[in-house]
């Protein structure tokens, strides 16, 4: 067990490992950020920030010298790098699990491997990896292996020739093919495991898209997803005991037909789990701290209705050309039931997460009207 005033580190600057050095702060630790941008909104409250590379030899040098354990905020972290930090310190969680959850053929591979619900796949490296693709599998979404994310590295395809045209424009790296379902909603839940074994989850939430990004999040998820819930708990609590995972687990799913298909993994906090900065006894973050130092992990329960709705930094904008002024924050801060959240970053761009903010309530239904009236009043859904 490690116990404040130890010090923490966390590779990664941005808001997800903000919110880990604010939930570590307030439990006692010192915390220090490994991010190269000299911007980063997690290392501007941190109580050292090393601006380098997440893998520099010298920058890991220090970490293993001063930090107590180490986690990560998010998954495009070189594995190899944490794999180096675990030489000389506790690493939550551990490279393996984060080296299948960065790279979308390996996380293909595991869920079919242990029999986990999900769309039907192909892994591509090559051209004709794509001309030998079943019919059956089209239409379908082209996605690269790695970095991909918020719809990013992605793009629809009815047959091979449009295949093989995306693969050409993806440069030919390492891309997965799957089939193009149609969805009836989609779920995430969150989760902790601690290293003894012991898992606490969040509420499934029920999320929405815009233009690939996360738009709004739902807690609790409607009335008729209490099986699929139940289920999703389920097949997440396997995953992460199957991956031997300790830390805060993100597992998104789609509902199609009324079943299950597991999407993404996320070895980190999840953005749909920013509801339980305000709606749960202990957030996504703080369970993440207490993970990483073996303590017990704390209460999930939910006390409130949640809608979480992500601010993207094209509120900042007219059109892509012609930055404007500070959205006018008094239409969200106008609303006694709303928590706002700007996370600090220096430059606003369309399509970039700058905050969000959660309605809190007694009644769902009433949460729901209120968040959608919010989010219509910002001008979310104008532009």
């Amino acid at each position: 067990m490690i116990l404040p005033p130890s010090t923490l580190g966390v590779l990664g600057g941005g808001q997800l490992g903000r919110y880990f050095v604010i939930a570590a702060h307030e439990l006692g630790y010192r915390v220090v950020v490994l991010d190269p941008d000299r911007q980063s909104t997690a290392g501007r409250i941190a109580d050292e920030h090393i601006i380098a590379a997440y893998d520099e030899p010298q920058a890991l040098q220090r970490m293993a010298s001063i930090c107590a354990a180490v986690t990560t905020e998010f998954e495009s972290v070189p594995a190899a790098a944490l794999a180096t930090l675990a030489r000389f310190v506790p690493v939550r969680p551990g490279a393996e699990a984060v080296a299948v959850c960065q790279e979308r053929s390996a996380e293909k591979r595991f869920l079919k491997t242990h029999g986990f619900p999900h769309v039907p796949y192909a892994e591509i490296l090559s051209e004709n990896d794509i001309r030998n693709v079943e019919a059956g599998l089209f239409p379908a979404i082209l996605k690269v292996a790695r970095f991909g994310y918020d719809g990013k590295g992605q793009e629809r395809v009815a047959g091979i020739d449009e295949t093989l045209a995306a693969f050409r424009q993806f440069n030919k790296e390492p891309c997965v093919l799957e089939r193009q379902v149609t969805l009836d909603y989609e779920l995430s839940l969150v989760l902790t495991r601690g290293e003894s074994g012991e898992v606490r989850c969040f509420p499934a939430s029920e999320n929405h898209h815009r233009h690939g990004v996360l738009d709004y999040s739902r807690v609790p998820a409607r009335a008729s997803a209490g099986e699929l819930t139940r289920q999703a708990r389920e097949i997440a609590e396997a995953i992460a005991d199957r991956m031997a995972y300790v830390g805060t687990l993100g597992v998104e799913f789609f509902v199609v037909d009324g079943r299950l298909q597991v999407n993404e993994l996320a070895p980190r906090p999840h953005n749909s789990g920013h509801f339980t900065l305000d709606a749960c006894v202990a957030s996504q973050f703080e369970q993440q701290v207490r993970a990483l130092c073996c303590l017990p992990l704390g209460e999930i329960r939910t006390h409130s209705p949640a809608v979480m709705v992500n601010l993207l930094g094209d509120l900042w904008y007219d059109d892509v050309e012609q930055p404007v002024r500070e959205p006018d924050w008094n239409i969200l801060l106008a609303e006694p039931g709303l928590k706002l959240h700007l996370y600090g970053k220096d430059v606003a761009r369309p399509g970039r997460k700058m905050g969000h903010f959660t309605v809190l309530g007694e009644a769902g239904d009433k949460v729901f009207e209120t968040a959608m009236a919010c989010r219509a009043a910002i001008g979310i859904g104008d532009r």
